[in-house]
């Protein structure tokens, strides 16, 4: 079932998630959802709190829309190791109409629990060293363009507020 994504300045996005403690039968319907709505909206990735469930539950899929999708389930997803940097332009469902550029560790491994409840370990580069970064942010009330400047912060919460306010008037 496709599920709303909240959106900026939703206060639910802030919010820090639980840990899954038992993968049943909720889990995995909220897995099926979240794959669902990731893949209708289109997006690469899509965190648990970002539909309103507080659960440390993360999907991502960053195989190009033509090829067959080589959907990644992560449950209770740990970062253990990053190294090196990258600097790349990042979008959000979460924060629709707006990207930004936003530094990130090159690399990553990263620990979890997959739908079946085996441990597993994911090591991750480019585009998927990203997404699992800016999936783990949502779980923990981050959102990317926390990553900003000062600067460029307040430049991009103006612009929200400006957009909010012009759709006040619209049903």
């Amino acid at each position: 079932m496709i599920r709303a994504i909240l959106t900026y300045p939703n206060p639910e996005l802030k919010k820090k998630s639980a840990p899954v403690v038992v993968i049943n039968d909720a889990i995995r319907e909220l897995v099926q959802d979240m794959a669902d709505t990731m893949y209708h909206a289109p997006g690469i990735g899509l965190a648990a709190p970002q539909i309103g469930v507080h659960q440390r539950v993360i999907v991502i899929d960053v195989s190009a829309h033509e090829e067959t999708p080589d959907l990644i389930v992560a449950i209770n997803p740990v970062i253990v190791h990053a190294e090196g940097e990258a600097y790349e332009e990042e979008g959000c469902l979460s924060v629709p109409k707006y990207a930004a550029n936003v530094r990130r560790h090159a690399r990553v491994v990263v620990k979890g629990l997959d739908l079946a409840g085996n441990e597993r370990t994911w090591r991750a580069e480019e585009l998927l060293a990203i997404a699992f970064q800016h999936e783990i942010d949502h779980l923990d009330g981050i959102l990317f363009v926390d990553h900003l400047s000062p600067l460029k912060r307040d430049l991009f919460q103006r612009r929200a507020r400006r957009m909010a306010e012009s759709n006040e008037g619209c049903p």
